[in-house]
């Protein structure tokens, strides 16, 4: 399973209530028309994340497909159709945003996070001895940790979803991020 994840953040006149709305039909209308290989999305808000709005308040969407090809498709049906006027509607209140594709590599994928762990690979440790030490963690936590694909993305290299914290050893630098719900 991969997952597209886009950052954005509403244009200073936009109404946060409005965008949210936006948003939410957008994430309607990909729900009630699916693109081959889409198996679902969720929005989120965020703050602190240095990549997304330089910190400040922004939104973090995650779109879940099969594979590379399930992507194409995607991003395809995105715009067009049923989908057309709701994605134009959300991405004309865009301010500005940046994207990353993410592969499982542990856990189940959580349709509603509620925090996001985000690190790097601690230097001098394989990518074998990450996926050993933090597994049982994952599993523990009913979570989900993914690893970012082919460097696409300004964001840490790993996402641990997760319904609580969750506390990782002391070589991993974690950024921990709260999330609040928006769609579904």
């Amino acid at each position: 399973m991969l997952a597209y994840v886009f950052w954005h953040w509403p244009q200073s006149q936009t109404d946060v209530k409005e965008y949210e709305s936006r948003q939410r039909l957008f994430h309607a209308a990909l729900a009630a028309a699916p693109a081959h290989g889409f198996r679902w999305s969720f929005t989120v808000g965020i703050s602190g994340q240095p990549w997304a709005a330089a910190g400040a308040d922004a939104y973090e969407d995650w779109y879940a497909v099969d594979d590379f090809a399930a992507l194409g498709a995607l991003n395809d049906a995105a715009v067009s159709g049923s989908r057309l006027a709701p994605h134009d509607a959300a991405a004309a209140a865009v301010a500005d945003g940046a994207a990353g594709v993410y592969g499982l590599r542990a856990g189940t994928a959580l349709r509603a996070p509620q925090y996001a762990h985000w690190f790097r690979k601690p230097a001098g440790m394989t990518h074998r001895e990450l996926f050993a030490q933090l597994t049982p963690v994952v599993e523990r936590a009913e979570g989900a940790l993914w690893m970012r694909q082919m460097v696409l993305g300004p964001a840490r290299e790993f996402c641990l979803h997760a319904s609580s914290p969750v506390s990782l050893a002391a070589p991993f630098d974690t950024l921990v991020t709260p999330m609040r719900l928006v769609f579904p």
